[in-house]
């Protein structure tokens, strides 16, 4: 009978040993459970509507879905300037995230810290405005040249090559840098258009407002006014009543806002838009699982087509429950 208690009792230290042994081998391959889950860095600045905010919210639904499908987690932060950005991405750097995906708020400011994701070996989706070196893997964007491109076209056509042009760009950024020399190029040579101010509406219709009120008492003839996004077009609209200037033949945007396909349509002041729109952020954390996983990228630039709307095919694109 002792020897029978004894064999039981070794049967039992040798089956705890065996299960330590067993926790011991998990902690060697990976730490724990959640050491071999995949997980996504997101960066983006923060808003709670417009564009930005449309972006958002298409990128933390395109995440969950990849968490719903493919198991991936994802870290989602938001911030007000380049500087808690950068420090947002170190914080991402360090906590070991798979890959990155970063719309900077200012292309400049954010090309050291892209540089420190590429040295630290992640993968770097980079969304909207582009960096200033080759941090990223992949880059997704509207065409931005595009857009000024073909708005330069439209206003050539509707003005007849003879006009008083106001801009109100962007902060500094790619996006800016290139919607502004696209729209430049293709009036360039055009003698009769000339750009009587261009200033910045940094992306807010607040903002533009307040610079075109500016505007319209400075300059008492303008003929159309050129702004590199929708958001900025709504506060120049706004300026322009308020103003009640009837000089102004027509005003274009970027983008592809509620509000603004509703002006087109009214037959209002606004009368073209250049589509650029926020659901290119699902794109870039797709390919961010891909690349979580350790799959190439197919492409390493993605470039969403700058489709001019007007009241011709506004219906098309016209979406009565869109956030944006």
């Amino acid at each position: 009978m002792k020897k029978f208690i004894v064999l039981l009792l070794a049967l039992a230290v040798a089956m705890v040993l065996a299960a330590c042994g067993d926790d011991g081998g998990a902690a060697e391959e990976g730490g724990s459970g959640d050491d071999d889950t995949l997980t996504i860095g997101i960066s983006l600045p923060s808003a709670t509507h417009g564009w930005m905010g449309a972006l958002i919210d298409n990128a933390e639904q395109q995440a969950k879905e990849l968490q719903e499908s493919e198991g991936i987690e994802y870290v989602m932060t938001n911030a007000a300037d380049p500087n808690k950005q950068a420090n947002d991405v170190d914080d991402l750097i360090a906590q070991g995230v798979d890959v990155i995906v970063m719309l900077p708020i200012e292309s400049a400011a954010l090309t050291p810290v892209g540089q420190k994701v590429k040295d630290a070996g992640i993968p770097l989706v980079i969304v909207d405005r582009e960096l200033e070196n080759d941090a990223a893997t992949v880059v997704v964007k509207g065409d931005n040249e595009g857009i000024g491109i073909n708005a330069g076209e439209y206003f050539i056509e509707q003005l007849n090559g003879q006009g008083k042009i106001v801009e109100i760009s962007g902060p500094p950024s790619s996006v800016t840098e290139q919607r502004g020399s696209g729209f430049k190029e293709a009036i360039d040579g055009q003698e009769g258009m000339e750009i009587i101010a261009s200033q910045s509406g940094d992306f807010s219709t607040e903002k533009s407002l307040e610079v075109m009120e500016n505007i319209l008492q400075a300059n008492p003839e303008i003929d159309a006014v050129f702004t590199q996004d929708d958001g900025m077009a709504l506060g120049v609209l706004q300026a322009i009543k308020e103003a009640g200037r009837t000089d102004i033949q027509f005003v274009t945007g970027a983008g592809g806002a509620k509000q603004v396909f509703e002006d087109i349509q009214n037959d209002g002041l606004m009368s073209a838009t250049f589509l650029y729109s926020p659901t290119m952020v699902r794109d870039a954390v797709k390919i961010a699982g891909e690349l979580a996983q350790g799959n190439e990228p197919e492409e390493t630039m993605v470039i969403k087509e700058a489709t001019q709307v007007t009241e011709e095919n506004v219906d098309e694109y016209y979406d009565p429950e869109s956030k944006f």
